[in-house]
């Protein structure tokens, strides 16, 4: 992999993962209500998700989705259906609650993890970029574990970094999040962003073989 070829991958995955999207919405939420802490689990579940993601396309998958029409509208449409389910959810939230998905036992680490697990693999962002951009960044000439590993660390540090970012902010703007009207403005975008992703990804085509 040349250095050219990296800093454009570099380029790529900061705008991927710095504008906010299903993943940084559940982050945020989070860790309003629960804490920092909590919002870092959702944080590692979403990353490990695109992290399987990338790994799927490196085998390609990518490729295996273009030739498969039933595949591509399981997957479409399940993750369509979760992001939906998760905006009905915000718009029908208290108006003194910021939340995606409420109750006490969300609070649990492997509740917490699976969610965030979810989001990550049917966000519709990570879903187009590494079924039809990643594996343009892939040398088939050259070794393909090591640029693995470059182009999966890269796009870890970025993805937990921004994260912990949106994180640590909520949490500290947690009391001015949390007043019935702001709470209210939140949840509603909250909820549009989800059905916005959802439909994005009910209405995506299939790349041909």
């Amino acid at each position: 992999m040349t250095l050219s070829t990296w800093l454009l991958y570099v380029a790529a995955v900061f705008v991927l993962t710095v504008t906010p999207g299903p993943a940084v919405l559940m982050c945020v939420s989070t860790s309003v209500n629960l804490g920092p802490r909590k919002a870092l689990v959702t944080s590692l579940g979403s990353t490990s998700a695109v992290v399987g993601l990338m790994a799927l396309s490196a085998l390609g998958l990518g490729a295996l989705l273009a030739a498969s029409e039933l595949l591509f509208s399981a997957l479409k449409w399940a993750g369509a259906a979760y992001l939906a389910y998760l905006g009905v959810r915000a718009l029908l939230a208290p108006a003194s609650d910021i939340r995606v998905s409420g109750g006490a036992a969300a609070a649990r680490t492997p509740r917490l993890f699976a969610q965030g697990f979810l989001v990550g693999l049917s966000n519709p962002k990570a879903l187009l970029f590494f079924g039809a951009l990643f594996p343009q960044f892939l040398d088939p000439a050259a070794p393909q574990l090591p640029q693995f590993l470059v182009l999966g660390a890269t796009f870890v540090f970025f993805e937990l970094g921004w994260l912990t970012v949106y994180a640590l902010t909520a949490s500290r703007a947690q009391r001015w999040l949390q007043q019935p009207h702001r709470a209210r403005q939140f949840n509603r975008l909250t909820g549009v962003v989800f059905l916005l992703a959802a439909g994005l990804l009910a209405t995506s085509k299939r790349q041909p073989a």
